[in-house]
């Protein structure tokens, strides 16, 4: 019976996501992987080459699939800010691989979808803020950081409150994020 690599490789994509989502790139384990899609060791090595080289196209992929998800203009940030809550609700997986990439970043670059994305935002909202469209109270980049940063706060990643204090929907929090993105706007 013939294999079929294209299923194969997402079979031990999958896995990877969730594995490394879980455990990070030092606390993920490959037999887990395998064993999770089903296929022996050598497939995961033979398509992905190492651990660390299959969590750099885990975290490209994902970078990349949310960077083309989500259309930014710098004259709707409030709703860009609010679309990135509703991605970062449905797809959790990638705001952890997120914060594994920063606390095991070792000599680890961004993913090229990011790194030119942020530079094509940061170029989009001092356009904007040349033009009189944006407040220039804050430079585009820090603008772009706090923004992607608030857009986070409406998941289930956010740090956690108390119970007693966590009173709040997912549509509460994205409200919350989008309302503060539009005050950071007012300068």
């Amino acid at each position: 019976m013939a294999r079929n690599a294209e299923e194969t490789r997402r079979k031990l994509f999958d896995a990877s996501v969730a594995e490394f989502a879980a455990h990070g790139i030092a606390g993920a384990r490959v037999d887990r992987i395998t064993a999770t899609a089903g296929v022996n060791n050598a497939l995961l090595y033979r398509y992905f080459g190492n651990k660390s080289e299959l969590f750099d196209t885990v975290y490209g992929t994902l970078a990349t699939r949310l960077v083309e998800a989500i259309p930014f203009t710098p004259d709707a940030l409030p709703a860009y800010a609010g679309a990135l809550a509703d991605y970062y609700a449905q797809h959790p997986e990638v705001l952890r691989l997120t914060a594994w990439h920063r606390l095991e970043s070792g000599d680890r670059h961004l993913p090229e979808a990011i790194r030119t994305s942020q530079q094509d935002k940061i170029a989009q909202i001092e356009a904007a803020q040349a033009d009189n469209r944006l407040t220039t109270t804050y430079a585009a980049a820090d603008l772009l950081t706090m923004i992607l940063s608030l857009a986070q706060l409406a998941t289930d990643v956010a740090p956690p409150l108390p119970e007693s204090m966590d009173r709040t929907t997912l549509a509460e929090r994205k409200h919350t994020v989008v309302t503060a993105v539009t005050a950071l706007l007012a300068g």
